[in-house]
C-alpha cells in the first residue's frame, strides 16, 4: 500500500521512568558490618524529535502513534548504577512543527539530523548508601525513580521548499516540475490530478540544489472550501519564491491571476510580500503578436516569463532566475 501524503497527525508520547535506588548491605566473609551499598537507579529515556531530509510526509507515524521511551533500570549492589533507558527517537521531515494539546507551538525542526528533546526521562532514585551518616549507619530506605507523565502532541508539516508553484488546476505545474527536476508526479488531462504536494530537487551546475514544491491547484472560492480549499496552501508560507502559473489557453488569464492573488491574500497577506514570478505556460501555442497582447494587459512592474514544457521555451531563463535569487 502506498502511503498517502499526511501533514497533520496526533501522537502519544511518554518518556521513561527513572529506575529506583537499591536497599542493600554489603556482606562478605571476614568483613564485619560492611555497611550500605545499594546503587542508584538509571535515568529514563528521553523522547527526541529528529529531522530527516529524506522524509517528505509524516505518514510513517500514522501506524506508530504511541512513542514510549524505555524506563531506567534499578540500582544494583556494590553501588552499581542501573543502566539508563533507551531514548525514543521520532524522525520527522524538515519543516515539522510540534504543538501541544492546545495547538501552541513547542518546537520546530528546520535542519537535517537536528535533534530536540520533546520529553525528558525521569531521574533515577538514590541508593541507600547515599543516606549513611554518623547517626544512621545502616539506612533502610532509598529513593524511588521519578515517575513521568504522558502527553499527546500534534505534528504539523509545512514543507520547507525554496520555490512553490501554485496555479489553477491543469495549468501545467506538474509537467513543469517533472521537466526541471527528478520528480515524477501524476499527470493527466483533467482537473485536480494533483491531490497532494509534489517535491522535486533541481540540480544546477553541480553545486546548487533547489527544492521545488508543486502545490495542488486552487480555484475561486478556495477560502470557502471549494475544490481542495486551503488544505495545502500553508506549505507555501515557507517558500522563498512563489511561482504563479497561468495557462495561455485560458481566455481570462488575467482574471485567474487576480483570483489567485486574492485567495492567497485572504489566507495570509504575508505570502504576497514574498518574491513572485508569473509563469505563462504552454507558450508554444503563441506567436509574438499574441504574446504582446498578453504583456499589454499585465501590470507595469509585473515580472513574467513565457514557458513551454513541450518546446522547453523559457526554462533556462526560469532556472537562472531562481538560482540567482536563491
Amino acid at each position: 500500500m502506498i502511503n498517502k501524503f499526511i501533514d497533520f497527525i496526533k501522537i502519544y508520547c511518554k518518556s521513561g521512568n527513572g529506575g529506583s535506588g537499591l536497599i542493600h548491605f554489603r556482606r562478605e566473609k571476614f568483613i564485619h558490618k560492611g555497611g550500605p551499598d545499594g546503587g542508584d537507579g538509571g535515568k529514563g529515556g528521553n523522547v527526541i524529535i529528529k529531522g530527516n531530509n529524506q522524509l517528505y510526509t509524516i505518514s510513517h507515524l500514522k501506524y506508530k502513534k504511541h512513542n514510549i521511551a524505555e524506563n531506567g533500570k534499578n540500582g544494583g549492589i556494590n553501588r552499581i548504577t542501573g543502566s539508563n533507558g533507551k531514548d525514543c527517537i521520532i524522525e520527522v521531515p524538515i519543516g515539522t512543527l510540534i504543538k501541544d494539546e492546545y495547538k501552541n507551538i513547542i518546537m520546530e525542526i528546520l535542519n537535517h539530523n537536528e535533534k530536540k528533546i520533546l520529553l525528558y526521562g525521569g531521574k533515577g532514585g538514590k541508593g541507600n548508601w547515599h543516606f549513611k551518616n554518623a547517626i544512621c549507619q545502616a539506612p533502610f530506605y532509598s529513593e524511588k525513580g521519578k515517575i513521568v507523565k504522558e502527553f499527546c502532541f500534534f505534528l504539523e508539516l509545512k514543507i520547507l521548499a525554496d520555490v512553490g508553484i501554485i496555479g489553477f488546476p491543469n495549468s501545467g505545474k506538474s509537467t513543469l516540475i517533472s521537466i526541471i527536476t527528478s520528480s515524477k508526479p501524476k499527470i493527466s488531462n483533467y482537473p485536480f490530478t494533483t491531490l497532494n504536494p509534489n517535491i522535486g530537487i533541481l540540480n544546477y551546475k553541480k553545486f546548487k540544489k533547489l527544492v521545488i514544491a508543486d502545490i495542488p491547484g486552487i480555484i475561486k472560492g478556495a477560502s470557502k472550501g471549494k475544490g481542495l480549499g486551503f488544505k495545502f496552501i500553508k506549505h507555501i508560507q515557507r517558500n522563498r519564491i512563489i511561482l504563479i502559473m497561468i495557462s495561455c489557453e485560458e481566455k481570462n488569464y488575467i482574471k485567474e491571476y487576480n483570483i489567485i492573488l486574492n485567495e492567497l491574500n485572504y489566507f495570509d497577506p504575508n505570502i504576497l510580500k514574498k518574491k513572485r514570478l508569473l509563469l505563462i505556460s504552454k507558450s508554444d501555442y503563441l506567436d509574438n503578436e499574441l504574446k504582446y497582447e498578453i504583456i499589454k494587459k499585465l501590470k507595469k512592474n509585473e515580472k513574467y516569463i513565457f514557458i513551454s514544457s513541450f518546446s522547453k521555451e523559457g526554462l533556462d531563463e526560469l532556472i537562472n532566475y531562481l538560482c540567482n535569487i536563491i
